[in-house]
């Protein structure tokens, strides 16, 4: 009778297993969530040469009250004729002597009205059209959206970052319960030390429930021309595409 009872107990869990097997994978893949921290942005004005490193710092206070900090590197510069260089860098730990990985490098070219960009995991890049303004218009403070949306703005005074004088602003971003599917309302806080010599915010932050505070800062400014390789393909990558004719305007 063990025996038999050993065999039926063997049969049950082949069954079992070859059942599972038949069955396939328990769950689907899963994309999961990904962040964007974005860093300065740069207008691709004429004749404003400069070249920086940017160093962005992200800290979120978790439900739980773990604090996590990352941060990262990168490079930025903008020649003569308008052309911006800009990177993006995987965040790394603060306080580990972890390497902020290159992701991806973007030459925008007002000029020929392209983009590149180039992906250092596969050193392919893809071409697409490219136009943006040369100027900026901050948005009027007051209510805005039909009311569900408020903006204030607050004069910091004047500084030197770099060497170069910049003025302070503190913009306050106020979203009234249910306009995002909130309880109450959301409020965003964003500091800019602008220079209006270069055209750029060389420092930023911002402070959201939500997202955590980030730091963005340009440091080492130099505002000689930047070496021209930075604006061609890199070395050693291939363009998989051209951008088609910019359509008409009427």
């Amino acid at each position: 009778m063990k025996f038999h009872a050993l065999l039926a107990a063997s049969l049950l869990f082949a069954c079992t297993v070859i059942a599972q097997d038949r069955e396939g994978p328990s769950r689907g893949p899963d994309g999961g969530t990904q962040y964007f921290v974005d860093g300065i942005t740069v207008l691709p004005v004429a004749g404003k040469p400069f070249m920086g490193r940017s160093t962005t710092e992200w800290t979120r206070t978790l439900a739980d009250g773990t604090v996590v900090k990352t941060h990262l590197f990168t490079v930025v510069a903008r020649d003569s004729q308008g052309r911006i260089h800009r990177e993006m860098h995987h965040f790394v730990p603060v306080d580990s002597n972890e390497e902020s990985k290159l992701i991806q490098i973007k030459i925008s070219d007002p000029i020929t009205h392209a983009r590149t960009e180039c992906k250092a995991a596969t050193h392919r890049c893809s071409v697409t059209n490219y136009h943006a303004p040369t100027s900026f218009t901050p948005r009027p403070t007051g209510e805005f959206d039909n009311g569900k949306r408020s903006l204030t703005r607050e004069n910091l005074g004047s500084d030197n970052i770099e060497g170069l004088n910049v003025v302070g602003t503190r913009e306050t971003l106020t979203i009234n319960p249910g306009v995002v599917g909130n309880s109450q309302p959301l409020v965003t806080t964003r500091e800019f030390w602008y220079s209006s010599d270069l055209q750029v915010n060389l420092s930023i932050t911002r402070q959201d429930l939500g997202d955590g505070t980030q730091t963005v800062h340009v440091q080492d400014v130099s505002r000689s021309e930047p070496d021209p390789a930075m604006f061609q393909v890199p070395a050693g990558y291939v363009i998989e595409n051209l951008p088609g004719p910019a359509p008409a305007v009427n």
